[in-house]
């Protein structure tokens, strides 16, 4: 973006400023790196030092989560029993990595359990009466573990118990109000409230735990699971805060390194070959690419992608996902232009949410292209594509200050089904609904959130002069990683940059500029990148918001500027 409407720095405040002058000498931090510790709510030394240093040993027991020693004792009885135990799960990246962590520990055990995954199309999501009824003509389970779902699911398993069929469920989404007649472990449903930012995957890696708490496996290290982990965390979009931050700290070495044939071949078609990962390497590169076989139909290809150990097949799934990306972007790419085709002929652009909906929508792609319009138009957004029977399946995005799921409920007897969380949810929709559907979630909408909260902002962390840029600032900076949901990267701010030479285009859209700043005695130059940069630019000197990237070359890394936005100087 050029000039958003509003660039807003965090208002001052004494008592933030005096705690982060004491983290800043006691860690020693950058100023402004610990003056947003502070706004994070990391105000006090004994915060900051389990966040600056996130490990495994920090992690909580197991037991803290309710119901879990009861799942361990009720798994533990099936291994000695020989029961026929089978996984169900999640077509998301969620889902496949938990099937996959909780398979693999399962093995420890002697049970070799089989996993299956509803088709999107034809299934729909989670415990569903076709998708059931399939798994228990294929494996006639005795014990069947839902996985990233099956917390609302208390008709179905009501039913599965009368069929003679014990049920645990692993998941971490919302509970409705009646919960399911079986061993259930959802952070969500009780137990430590400092866990309930877990995803699914997170809570099987905590039953692995606690499987090996109570009958110990030499052979296990669970520590090499947690590439799995950080892969399910991130993807997920869950906050990278408390134990998720330990995990996915501690997990993305663990992705960086693993020798799984199928992580090897996904790292490799995604570009990711050596070096450091990040958590938007996975929320980019690997998470879609595992997502896409899901989106478009089974997501057989990406479970069996983690699973394989057979190199060869391991390329062949990889290459495989890889097209199915492909194909999917495609997909999204048309259903966003006839997404946006449908506001500009309607009055959804003046509303405080937007709903749309058409037949031959893809279910697959719904959630991303709602991504994309609310990012555009700063709106929580649902996307529905309804069937030829006239059923809808859709999906939503938030913004601050409105609960998808709270809003849901709102406008819950005009759906035949829902679920998900604050940010992110689904839902089913008969399509001679939708038109009332539509008023009655703006109509909430419109109640929840204020005209400020429907104003796009640039959200600035701090300023910063140029010469500060550098390595020590890099390494610091780096101290706060990883960056996600609940723990962003830092937008920065600079004021009256200019270009110190030409400015260089790249692709015809990106920007390589070199940056100097008026009246900076450290010598204030910059290197800097500008990603899909607006041209023309306005006459400098500028104010610019950036983000302070690495950038590897030659085995040696220097720090630079990524901006994001920019203006002209006051």
């Amino acid at each position: 973006m050029s000039s958003p409407l509003r660039w807003t720095l965090p208002p001052a405040n004494a008592s933030l400023q005096r705690s982060a002058e004491v983290l800043a000498a006691e860690f020693e931090l950058p100023v402004v790196l610990a003056q947003i510790l502070t706004r994070r709510g990391v105000a006090s030394a004994e915060a900051a030092d389990p966040f600056l240093t996130p490990q495994l040993k920090r992690l909580g027991d197991p037991g803290e989560l309710r119901n879990i020693r009861e799942a361990v004792t009720r798994i533990l009885a099936a291994a000695d029993a020989g029961l026929r135990v089978v996984l169900y799960g999640d077509y998301d990246v969620d889902g496949v990595t938990s099937l996959a962590l909780l398979a693999e520990g399962l093995a420890h055990y002697g049970i070799t359990a089989p996993c299956f995954l509803p088709s999107r199309m034809d299934e729909g999501y989670g415990l569903s009466p076709e998708g059931i009824a399939r798994c228990l003509e294929e494996h006639s389970p005795e014990l069947l573990i839902a996985v990233d779902c099956g917390t609302s699911s208390t008709k179905e398993i009501a039913g599965l118990r009368d069929r003679g069929v014990d049920v645990i469920v692993l998941d971490h989404h919302e509970p409705a109000e009646t919960l399911p007649a079986c061993i259930l472990v959802n952070p969500k449903a009780g137990g430590d409230p400092a866990l309930q930012c877990l995803c699914s995957v997170g809570v099987v890696f905590k039953v692995c735990h606690a499987l090996l708490q109570a009958r110990p496996r030499p052979g296990w290290d669970l520590k090499t699971s947690l590439d799995l982990v950080a892969l399910g965390t991130v993807a997920d979009l869950v906050p990278l805060t408390g134990e998720n931050r330990i995990l996915v700290r501690r997990g993305l070495v663990e992705l960086a390194k693993s020798l799984r044939p199928g992580l090897v071949a996904l790292r490799a078609v995604a570009g990711l070959n050596g070096g450091a990962l990040r958590p938007s390497d996975v929320g980019f590169r690997l998470g879609p690419r595992l997502n896409a076989a899901g989106r478009l139909g089974t997501a057989r290809a990406a479970l069996e992608l983690l699973q394989t150990r057979d190199r060869h097949r391991a390329d062949v799934l990889a290459t495989e996902l890889q097209a199915q990306n492909a194909e999917r972007q495609t997909v999204e790419r048309q259903t966003v232009v006839e997404a946006e085709q449908q506001l500009l002929e309607s009055t959804a652009l003046g509303e405080a949410a937007i709903v749309v909906g058409a037949r031959g929508w893809h279910p697959g792609v719904v959630g991303i292209v709602a991504s994309r319009l609310l990012r555009t138009h700063h709106r929580p957004t649902f996307v529905i594509g309804f069937d030829e029977h006239g059923i809808g399946k859709g999906s939503g995005r938030s913004i601050e200050g409105l609960s998808l799921v709270g809003a849901l409920r709102e406008c819950g007897d005009l759906l035949e089904k829902y679920g998900g969380h604050d940010m992110a949810a689904g839902l089913t929709i008969r399509e001679d609904r939708f038109p009332e559907f539509r008023a009655a979630f703006q109509r909430v909408a419109r109640g929840l959130l204020s005209n400020e909260q429907l104003e796009p902002s640039l959200r600035l962390d701090g300023e910063i002069r140029l010469g500060a840029v550098g390595p020590e600032f890099g390494a610091a900076l780096d101290r706060l990683q990883p960056f996600g949901m609940g723990n962003p990267q830092p937008l920065f701010f600079a004021r009256g940059v200019t270009p110190n030479g030409p400015v260089r285009t790249m692709k015809e859209k990106h920007l390589r500029l070199l940056l100097e700043q008026r009246g900076d005695r450290n010598g204030g130059t910059a290197k800097a990148v500008w990603f899909n940069a607006p041209l023309p630019l306005p006459p400098a000197p500028w104010d610019i918001a950036f983000r302070v990237e690495p950038n590897e070359w030659n085995g040696e890394i220097t720090w630079q500027l990524q901006i994001e936005a920019l203006r002209s100087a006051a």
